[in-house]
């Protein structure tokens, strides 16, 4: 279960809107599945259908994380005009292993916030547990 506090739900629904129509994406940060630290990062391929982060960024996030003992807890990406689930090519590029890969939608009415296990091509629902502040 990936458990994330309000005020970073927030933060991602923010980057989320300010992005659009891109898709947007960054990294969450913790302790073994709870969230505490949020990085957005730049979509460098400024797409509305996939993403890609800048490996200088993420090799950055990954050097602070380790400095305050945490690790990466989750991927996240916005899909500004499809649901919160992994598309074909979410699931083809997901590469960092054993974390959650979480997904926002802004597609509806209201956005849905979703994650996913993703390994060997296959996408299982991660259950998410939002926080309060």
């Amino acid at each position: 279960m990936l458990r994330i506090p309000q005020p970073i739900v927030d933060a991602l629904l923010a980057h989320a809107r300010a992005g659009y129509p891109l898709e947007t994406c960054g990294i969450l940060g913790g302790v073994d599945d709870a969230v505490s630290e949020f990085y957005p990062m730049a979509n460098v391929d400024q797409s509305r259908e996939h993403f890609r982060m800048e490996p200088k960024e993420q090799f950055a996030v990954a050097k602070d994380l380790r400095a305050k003992g945490k690790v990466i807890v989750a991927v996240y990406h916005s899909h500004p005009d499809t649901p919160a689930r992994p598309s074909e090519e979410d699931i083809r590029l997901a590469l960092t292993p054993n974390v959650s890969h979480a997904i926002l939608s802004l597609a509806g009415a209201e956005p849905v916030l979703k994650a996913f296990r993703i390994a060997a091509g296959l996408s299982t629902p991660d259950p998410i547990e939002i926080r309060p502040a």
